[in-house]
């Protein structure tokens, strides 16, 4: 009788308690603190994100992309500066970044500054763009032709590797003293570049992709226009980017060495006159003009196109 009661009372005691709220990990999956309300969270944080960095000045994004570069180069030039300060000008015939920037004043002085520049862009510009001409439907040859691509590929890659100057001598002696020289040697430089960047993009393309194209009709050149070469645009792109640098690096290796009045004095020519005259602030001038216009056309150009393409294809955040 009384463990009767006793029992009675416990359970009394325990009907009175609260129940306990359920943890989340004991959550239905759709209830509160489920996968749906953490994807909520998610989204949420992610669309908050995007406000703030849409409400976000301009000025302060323009400043927070200036600012690196702008130390840097101050960097450099402070380094320069106490470096011409220890008199290792006396040693190396270091000038200073005042004497550099004297000289680069004289020549624009002289209205011959934007001649040299011109000349050098418009022979890489067309240079670029011939070899982008022959080098895409080269690499594409390569790229979808298996004899082809075992019998050439190699000498491709070779042709990359192989330091532009050392065309030189040959292009002089089949060209002479002449603008064709010069091409040649861009070309000779830029081609194979492009040529492969291509063929590596062709290589990252989803086979799936190429079966879906064959299933909806698209096949030869149509099919090398509206599937093959957009989806391996990325790789392409990044040739092109590759072909323009072997471009100027070639067109300046050129201009070094094939000085003749009647061609137009470039850049590369710019920097031979200076050795000549053993003028350190002439040389180093047109080495800063060579690197200014290298990397002008990388963020005029390039940097813009490539954004656009990453970000079209969900491989860039839009910042």
């Amino acid at each position: 009788m009384a463990s009767t009661e006793t029992g009675t009372a416990a359970g009394a005691a325990a009907a009175d308690e609260p129940v306990a709220a359920a943890s989340p990990a004991t959550a239905e999956p759709g209830g509160p603190g489920g996968p749906a309300d953490l994807a909520g969270l998610e989204a949420g944080l992610d669309a908050l994100d995007t406000t703030v960095t849409d409400r976000q000045p301009w000025l302060r994004r323009l400043g927070a992309k200036a600012v690196p570069p702008v130390v840097a180069v101050a960097l450099v030039l402070g380094l320069w500066q106490l470096a011409y300060h220890f008199e290792l000008k006396d040693h190396y015939l270091l000038p200073s970044p005042v004497d550099v920037a004297r000289s680069l004043q004289d020549k624009w002085l002289e209205g011959t500054l934007l001649d040299y520049v011109w000349t050098s862009v418009s022979r890489g510009a067309l240079g670029f763009l011939a070899s982008v001409v022959i080098g895409t439907p080269l690499g594409l040859i390569v790229a979808r032709v298996k004899p082809v691509r075992a019998a050439i590929g190699p000498i491709l890659s070779g042709l990359q590797s192989l330091p532009s100057v050392a065309w030189v001598p040959a292009a002089i002696i089949w060209f002479g003293l002449s603008d064709a020289t010069i091409y040649a040697v861009v070309l000779l430089g830029a081609v194979p570049s492009i040529a492969n960047g291509l063929v590596a993009g062709v290589d990252q393309i989803s086979p799936l992709y190429l079966r879906a194209g064959r299933t909806i009709g698209a096949r030869g050149l149509t099919g090398v226009r509206h599937v093959l070469l957009p989806a391996a645009l990325p790789g392409y792109l990044a040739g092109l980017k590759q072909g323009w640098a072997f471009s100027w690096r070639s067109l300046m290796a050129a201009e070094l060495i094939v000085n003749a009045a009647d061609l137009g004095t470039g850049l590369g020519q710019l920097l031979e006159q200076g050795r000549e005259l053993q003028d350190m602030s002439w040389v180093l001038s047109a080495i800063l003009l060579i690197l200014v216009v290298g990397i002008g056309i990388e963020l005029l150009i390039f940097a813009p196109i490539e954004r656009r393409v990453l970000r079209s294809r969900g491989l860039l955040v839009k910042s």
